[in-house]
């Protein structure tokens, strides 16, 4: 598969959210598995050059905030990763409502509540989706969520849909989402143990694809198994284009974080391959970065781009795509104005919601820390 030319920015390597903590098969067809890379384009290839608005401060003071769900009404939820908890901010004058508190998280370190996902059926069922670390593993769950009780009592109990994924200090992954297909993925980490990146047994450092249910999705790469793609470090972003494209963002260690683009049972070459190799048997990112620059997090899909949240690099990247490949070198945007960021959500449009993560022990956070940005971007 065609890559673009790799940004090489002139930041010397590093550590931090590098090389420490926080950074840290066949191929099924776009039109046989929904959530593989199209090889196509729907929008118009975008310009070189974009923008981005900040609009207004959503809401303000928020601790650990991770994983974000946008709500049919316009409302979010927010995941706070070291409180366990789930709160509701509405988007119109910012009010934080707390509907509960998962029981069984064990935050420490890079673990605790992290992604949130509504399922397909929302509308008729209310299930939230949570990624989070337990005492012995990683493992998603849903829960049904009760908007007519009281605030803190609004969370069902827990029913855990896929466990076993492996837990650390550092590298949990935790991102999840469900795809144009109705398919759950979830973004793992290899938790520094290095050699479960290529062990298809093992659920580290992948992206897996499941049923709502928990189930190995119908259409995966390897039978019988959730494991979708393999050889990921920390995948910490997942977003589809307008072709139903997936695409990740993954820490790196000492030398390039990623941008990839996902293909069913490709191996994106961690640990012997850290960026671009130019190996045909690995799957080589559409960009790349040192690690200062980025230390990714979430992404997202708007006007053809991809828009990706950088904690350590302190920035808003952009990646104006052509099909599966970066049409022009990426563009960065709020740098250093709102520290680390964590997760970036597309709100419709030209619309994005931009979460900031100065409370999650490696920021320095000030007054109004964390906080969620409307921004508006071409």
């Amino acid at each position: 598969m065609a890559a673009c030319a790799a940004l090489l920015l002139t930041a010397g390597c590093s550590s931090g959210d590098g090389g420490d903590p926080d950074k840290g098969g066949t191929s099924a067809s776009a039109s046989d598995t929904p959530g593989a890379s199209a090889s196509g384009s729907s929008d118009a290839v975008p310009p070189a050059e974009g923008s981005v608005t900040v609009v207004r401060t959503v809401t303000e003071n928020l601790k650990s905030p991770w994983g974000v769900a946008p709500l049919p009404d316009g409302g979010l939820l927010v995941s706070s990763r070291d409180e366990g908890t789930i709160t509701r901010v509405d988007t119109d004058t910012g009010r934080k409502t707390e509907l509960g508190r998962v029981p069984g998280v064990a935050a420490a370190g890079e673990g605790g509540l992290l992604g949130l996902a509504l399922s397909p059926d929302y509308a008729s069922d209310h299930m939230v989706y949570a990624y989070f670390t337990t005492a012995s593993d990683n493992r998603v769950a849903r829960m049904i969520y009760d908007e007519k009780k009281p605030a803190g009592e609004q969370l069902g109990a827990p029913d855990t849909v896929f466990k076993g994924i492996p837990k650390g200090m550092n590298h949990n992954g935790g991102r999840i989402a469900f795809g144009p297909d109705k398919m759950l993925y979830a973004g793992t980490g290899e938790t520094y143990h290095t050699e479960l990146a290529q062990n298809k047994e093992s659920w580290g450092g992948k992206i897996l694809r499941l049923t709502p249910e928990g189930e190995p999705a119908p259409g995966n790469p390897f039978k019988d198994s959730p494991v979708y793609s393999f050889g990921h470090r920390n995948v910490q972003g997942l977003a589809w284009d307008a072709d139903k494209g997936l695409w990740a963002s993954e820490f790196g260690q000492d030398t390039w974080d990623e941008l990839n683009d996902i293909v069913a049972g490709d191996n994106y070459g961690w640990p012997d391959a850290e960026g671009k190799s130019g190996d045909p048997k690995y799957h080589d990112p559409i960009a790349q970065w040192h690690t200062s620059e980025a230390s990714p997090s979430g992404i997202a899909y708007a006007k053809g781009s991809i828009w990706m949240a950088g904690l350590r690099g302190e920035r808003l990247w952009r990646i104006p795509l052509d099909g599966t490949k970066a049409a022009h070198a990426p563009q960065a945007f709020l740098k250093g104005k709102y520290g680390r960021l964590r997760t970036v959500v597309a709100a419709g449009g030209d619309r994005l919601w931009l979460v900031t993560s100065e409370t999650d022990t490696r920021g320095t956070p000030g007054k109004g820390d964390d906080r969620i940005l409307e921004l508006k971007v071409s």
